[in-house]
């Protein structure tokens, strides 16, 4: 019986470091998001973000819809790329 419970506190005390360490890499990935929020809200973005040729912009009148399809598909791959990096190391 002894050996039972020490191979569940075992598992247990696994399971618990994993999850410590998701909750670390879920705060690491939050910060991530506000500093470049925050970069992107003030203005310091690379001007050509979001104006590149096939973004679909359509203004009439008062109105204005406003899709960055190109720029969508640029940042994704930059992203698959940045986290394969991190995912090898």
């Amino acid at each position: 019986m002894q050996r039972n419970s020490g191979l569940l506190l075992s598992e247990l005390s696994q399971n618990v470091l994993s999850m410590r360490e998701i909750g670390k890499l879920l705060v690491i990935m939050g910060a991530i998001v506000i500093l470049l929020g925050l970069v992107l809200w003030s203005g310091l973005a690379p001007k050509w973000l979001g104006r590149l040729p096939g973004d679909i912009r359509i203004e009439r009148g008062q109105s204005a819809f406003y899709f960055p399809v190109v720029t969508c598909i640029i940042l994704s791959i930059l992203l698959s790329v940045l986290l394969s990096i991190f995912r090898r190391f």
